[in-house]
This record gives C-alpha cells, sequence and structure tokens, in this order.
C-alpha cells in the first residue's frame, strides 16, 4: 500500500444488501476520519457489478480498429437514443482479464486478437459503482476470415461488428457518436502507442 492508504480512517458499521439480482447494490453506514481530526459518519450506496475487461483490436500495417455497436439500458433511460459504440469488453465471470479479451473479441466480434498489451486497470465510476477494468490493446489480421461475431443472444446481446480506420473512430469521438469513456481511453492509448 502507498502512504496514502486510508484504512485506519475508514470504520464500516453496517452493510445491507439492497438488492441481489443481476448485480449487488449494497448500503453501507460507515465512519470517515475527515482530514481535518473528526470523524464523519456517512451512508453510501455501492452497486457492486464484478470486474471486467476491454480490448481493442487494432491491425496496425492496414491502420484498422474492430469497435461494436450495441444497447446500453441506462443510456437508453439517461436519454441517449443510439446503439453505443463501444470497445469490445465483457464481466470476468472467473477468468483472467486476458483469457476474457480473447473470449469476447470472438463472441462479440468474430475476430481472433494477439500480443494483447495492458493500458491500464481502471476505476470508471468509483463513486457509485464496484467494478474495475482491465484495458488492453490487441493486435488482429484484418484480412483474416473471421467467425460471426454479434454477442450470445442469451445475454441480450445483439451487437454490430464496426471496422475503420483509427482516424474515423476518433473522428466518431468528436461527432459525439463515442460517449463511452472506456473506448475513448483505449483510442487514445491506441493513437500514443508506437
Amino acid at each position: 500500500m502507498s502512504d496514502d492508504d486510508v484504512s485506519g480512517r475508514v470504520r464500516i458499521s453496517e452493510t445491507k444488501i439492497l438488492s441481489d439480482d443481476y448485480y449487488v447494490l449494497r448500503r453501507v453506514t460507515f465512519d470517515f476520519l475527515r482530514g481535518d481530526g473528526n470523524w464523519q459518519t456517512q451512508t453510501r450506496e455501492s452497486y457492486d457489478i464484478g470486474n471486467a475487461a476491454t480490448v481493442l483490436p487494432r491491425d496496425k500495417a492496414r491502420d484498422r480498429v474492430i469497435l461494436i455497436k450495441q444497447f446500453r439500458l441506462p443510456m437508453f433511460e439517461w436519454g441517449y437514443r443510439q446503439l453505443m459504440v463501444e470497445a469490445i469488453a465483457g464481466k470476468l465471470d472467473g477468468d483472467t482479464p486476458i483469457d476474457c479479451i480473447i473470449k469476447e473479441s470472438m463472441e462479440e466480434a468474430g475476430v481472433t486478437i494477439t500480443n494483447p498489451r495492458l493500458v491500464s486497470y481502471c476505476f470508471a465510476s468509483p463513486g457509485a459503482v464496484k467494478e474495475r477494468v482491465s484495458m488492453f490493446l490487441a493486435d488482429y489480421d484484418s484480412t483474416e476470415p473471421r467467425a460471426k461475431g454479434g454477442g450470445e443472444e442469451h445475454e441480450g446481446e445483439d451487437i454490430i461488428v464496426l471496422e475503420m480506420s483509427l482516424d474515423e473512430a476518433f473522428a466518431l469521438i468528436a461527432s459525439g457518436e463515442i460517449v463511452d469513456l472506456k473506448t475513448i481511453a483505449l483510442l487514445q492509448a491506441a493513437k500514443l502507442e508506437k
């Protein structure tokens, strides 16, 4: 742990499960030792959706990347009426992050990836969601035949596979067609990769 370890500043007094359906929603009451030396009682909800991994497959030689497009209910509830353009991703469900991105690349996009490179382990919404995402860049050969992809119907997936240049993908950020944080970060990492 770093010098910033706050373990001694947090005392959890109660954890209550509010929902345990698809994911787990907890309400936690805890005391937090503030920077001014005073203890403050707080209550927060934490949505545990499990850890995930995401990957941006890239054919550097032919300047191609693979993205996917799919429906996302929370964004629809927010008012976003388009399908989400995203990097390939999935829940770990007991797999290692690398095994997850290999499996999800085939299931979602029908593509075989090689040479996965870790970009970061990150928390996308640390104020409310307990999820750590392993983010990777990987290689693929855009000239090789691909499997069907499209996701798993029994998981409610109905995925459209997109293939474009890195600059075309970047233009989708500027136009507002890519609004997914993990995808934006991976596209930026691909731009910076030598």
